[in-house]
């Protein structure tokens, strides 16, 4: 073989996670809340999440979800949550200007689990709102939902007082809540109430404003066959009689 030539390989990847572990390790963690995320852009990269200083999430995004929007949406997610503490959840987040990142959430997940971190990976933390269709799913006892259920006794900023109708209270809950509300809605659009929600009267001005005050007040409003259900995720209010679910708790039925 000619001295003129040799072959070389480099293992790009395998450098690229070397470094990247490196830059993470190496820096300070920030409070997961707006003031926190300041200067994070919407761009794509790598994160980390932390409770209490232990690492428990790893993730990564692309440009058009980008890091801002993704540590907004976790921010929220840990809000109203029984058990779960949101001043302590801190981050890392880092921006990959030229390397896709969907690779090296995987080597990264797969690097800081020898060391016991990103217990909520592959606990459903990081899902969007399956929709109707996974309402009857049982989840796992390991899921963070089952760990951290929604707090229905959490005290509420928003004012009901002044709200006319069962609609309209929904409306403004749904509003404040960090986890999903859905009810019924006309048939015709995802976004108008049930008539039978835009028309029953309410009067919520004498009661503590709690989710589960709310929901129960403005359940007992409407006509027969309607029922509220909490389930470890989000709130469900629809005309049903006697439906159950897995893992939930029957708020009021009409």
């Amino acid at each position: 073989m000619s001295n003129a030539y040799r072959e070389f390989e480099f293992d790009l990847p395998a450098a690229l996670l070397s470094r990247l572990i490196a830059v993470l390790d190496a820096m300070n963690s920030a409070p997961l809340n707006q003031m926190g995320l300041d200067g994070v852009p919407e761009a794509q990269g790598v994160y980390q999440l932390f409770y209490d200083s232990k690492l428990v999430y790893i993730g990564k995004t692309d440009s058009e979800a980008g890091l801002r929007r993704r540590l907004e949406r976790h921010a929220q997610k840990i809000q109203h949550r029984v058990g779960l503490q949101p001043g302590l959840v801190t981050y890392k987040a880092v921006r990959i200007f030229v390397f896709t990142a969907i690779d090296l959430e995987t080597q990264l997940i797969a690097h800081y689990a020898k060391i016991g971190g990103s217990g909520w990976n592959n606990s459903g933390f990081g899902a969007n709102d399956p929709g109707r269709k996974r309402d009857h799913t049982k989840i796992k006892a390991t899921n963070f939902d089952a760990l951290f259920p929604i707090d229905l006794d959490r005290p509420l900023e928003s004012t009901f007082a002044d709200c006319d109708t069962a609609g309209q209270a929904l409306a403004r809950l749904k509003l404040e809540l960090p986890y999903n509300l859905r009810f019924e809605n006309d048939g015709l659009s995802p976004r108008r109430p049930h008539p039978d929600l835009a028309n029953a009267p309410v009067n919520l001005g004498g009661i503590a404003a709690t989710t589960r005050n709310i929901v129960v007040a403005v359940t007992k409003a409407l006509p027969a066959g309607w029922q509220a259900t909490a389930l470890r995720s989000h709130l469900l209010l629809y005309k049903e009689t006697d439906e159950t679910y897995p893992d939930a708790e029957i708020l009021a039925r009409t």
